[in-house]
């Protein structure tokens, strides 16, 4: 169920232009704080309509941001309607969305920000930077600690030595920290991809000291099994014997630590954006979607602004259900 829910997500991710009824930065200044724009099937007077609609909303009062429902304003809900031309997958150009009501009526799923922005798009938007993230961020971290813990762990002696030094040296320091400091070389102002992909290269620096220094135990075990002094006897080089048979070996716990792992790298990106240095405004991403859920004013009295917080933590238990389940696979498959 978790792997479902997963592959939905980042399928969400690949089409968000076509999902998302509006693009992540349009400003709709006459609805700042808007609340979730109900769907109904039944109007005012109770009758059905096969067609879903949405109701017309009208801003009272600009201070406390209160709206009132426009009941004789009814806009149907639309699939494949006309709207923002996008590109999907980069290059091909449409103005195609999934759904959508015509001008003048709008409709805001989960709210708005207060500068108007659909919180529904921008967080459709901001799933491309923080369920990406994770995985570039273990698939360079987790091939570096894979590929440095088998070499030092079969090689032994000196580089073995060297490199647990650099690893625990490097561990001394504690994470959050440490990312601060190393984000903060950087200017703030740098455009968001930029920031994407320095925030995956320092994720990465940091996230392969735990997994090599494990792989390096496993190596230490696996070098003294009888078919790798075998491959020994027979002439096998030390880079065909950590290739095909340290690093396979390995594999089923790597595939789970990295699924398991993915978390931190979503935590890490939401944090530095929600402080204000990972990536910038307009562009959406989870962490700095919450950025104004931390006015505790704001939070009590439009409480749809901590929805990203809701995505965040429903894709870490994800994720960790989706890698205890990995884990009870191989366990069983070992025990057979």
């Amino acid at each position: 169920m978790a792997f479902v829910f997963l592959l939905i997500l980042y399928f969400v991710a690949v089409f968000a232009d076509f999902i998302a009824p509006y693009p992540y930065d349009i400003q709709f200044r006459h609805n700042p704080y808007q609340p979730p724009t109900p769907i109904h099937f039944f109007d005012s007077e109770g009758h059905f309509h096969l067609r879903p609609f949405v109701y017309g909303h009208k801003l009272v009062d600009p201070v406390f941001k209160i709206y009132t429902t426009c009941w004789n304003e009814t806009y149907p809900v639309e699939f494949f309607v006309k709207g923002e031309p996008h590109y999907l997958f980069g290059f091909i150009k449409t103005d195609i969305h999934l759904f959508g009501v015509k001008s003048p009526g709008k409709i805001f799923l989960l709210g708005t920000d207060g500068v108007g922005r659909d919180i529904f798009s921008r967080l459709i938007y901001g799933t491309r930077i923080s369920l990406t993230i994770g995985l570039i961020g273990v698939a360079i971290s987790f091939s570096l600690g894979l590929i440095i813990g088998s070499i030092a762990g079969y090689y032994g002696g000196l580089i073995d030595t060297v490199t647990m030094r650099i690893v625990e040296l490097l561990m001394v320091f504690p994470y959050f920290y440490l990312l601060l400091a190393l984000r903060s070389m950087f200017p703030v102002d740098m455009p968001s991809i930029t920031v994407f992909f320095i925030i995956i290269a320092i994720l990465s620096l940091l996230g392969w000291t735990g997994l090599a220094r494990v792989v390096r135990g496993m190596a230490l075990s696996i070098r003294e099994n009888d078919f790798v002094k075998a491959a020994k006897v027979m002439g096998a080089s030390s880079f065909y014997i950590v290739r095909k048979h340290v690093i396979p070996n390995t594999l089923s716990y790597i595939v789970v630590a990295a699924t398991l792992s993915i978390p931190g790298y979503i935590l890490g990106e939401s944090a530095l954006s929600l402080i204000g240095l990972g990536v910038q405004e307009p562009y959406p991403s989870w962490g700095n979607m919450l950025a104004e859920a931390q006015n505790i004013t704001k939070l009590s009295s439009f409480p749809w602004l901590l929805t990203p917080g809701i995505a965040i933590f429903l894709v870490i238990i994800a994720f960790n259900l989706f890698g205890d389940g990995l884990r009870d696979y191989f366990d069983v498959k070992l025990q057979k």
